[in-house]
């Protein structure tokens, strides 16, 4: 008699245009894993339900995106050091029937800087939306040892806090916190990262203008979902260097899936499964130089 299918999935909310089931069912088909991953639309009044849930229903494991990353935090059990530091979980892992919350946002997304050959040590770094993502993203570069740091936000209440949290992980660090339509930076080498969902929607803003883009910048998305946002296309368009948010699911879902099974991630078939999702959908093959 087999052994009944372990359930792993995503909270979030909208959850309709996340790609991780097709990834993490790709990895767990090629790892011999029976082993199937879901999306759950959880809206924030259902949140703490939604987490008891988890070890009620026997669930394996949950990664966490938009927008839960943070209001997640006071219903788990323990936290690793990452997480702590981030104040950010992106990932729930179930251990002796705790729930512990991890962060794999920021390595995974330096692990896709690195493949498009971005180092961003030394950048000024500019950083549009002051929310979970932002916090892991701003973690790792800041322990990347960027120039300087400057978070820009609609809400006052939220940049600042973000400001004040990551100056006093990092006391040495340049972080300045500004309006959201702060874009009189001066033209040289910086790292432009947008960490708000603008772009996931058609008709959807531009988080940065357009004229303000040089081609010393480089220009990196988290939105995945177009595979090229409106502000990729136009970073492309002034030749600055462009890092689209596929890099960072792919890299950050590799992480999540290693600390669900303990077993190395089969980037490749994760990978592959990414490439395929697009080329359905659009009718354009992409090169695995393009993740």
């Amino acid at each position: 008699m087999s052994s009944p299918i372990k359930v792993f999935g995503i909270f979030g909310d909208p959850i309709g245009h996340s790609l991780s089931p097709i990834i993490h069912n790709a990895a767990f088909l090629s790892s011999n894993l029976p082993y199937h991953y879901v999306s759950f639309q959880v809206p924030k009044e259902r949140l703490k339900e939604a987490v008891a849930a988890i070890s009620a229903l026997g669930i394996g494991g949950i990664n966490v995106t938009i927008p839960h990353k943070e209001a997640i935090i006071p219903f788990l059990s323990g936290f690793s050091d990452q997480a702590k530091k981030m104040g950010a979980v992106n990932t729930v892992e179930v251990l002796d029937n705790q729930l512990i919350g991890h962060n794999t946002d920021g390595l995974g997304f330096l692990k896709s800087l690195s493949e498009a050959n971005v180092d961003p040590s030394g950048l000024r770094v500019i950083l549009l939306g002051a929310g979970g993502a932002a916090r892991g993203v701003a973690v790792s570069l800041l322990n990347a040892h960027i120039s300087e740091l400057c978070i820009l936000a609609r809400s006052t209440e939220r940049r600042k806090m973000l400001k004040d949290d990551l100056s006093s992980l990092f006391p040495n660090a340049d972080i300045s916190e500004h309006p959201f339509d702060k874009n009189d930076f001066e033209d040289v080498p910086t790292l432009l990262i947008n960490s708000t969902p603008l772009g996931m929607k058609q008709g959807d803003p531009l988080p940065y203008p357009p004229h303000r883009l040089y081609p010393s910048f480089v220009v990196a998305d988290l939105v995945y979902n177009p595979f090229k946002t409106p502000l990729i296309f136009s970073a492309e368009k002034v030749g600055a260097n462009i890092v689209p948010g596929i890099g960072m699911l792919l890299h950050q879902a590799a992480l999540s899936f290693e600390i669900f099974t303990k077993q190395k991630a089969p980037i490749e078939a994760m990978r592959t499964a990414i490439l395929a999702y697009f080329l359905k959908k659009t009718g354009i093959p992409l090169s695995k130089q393009a993740i």
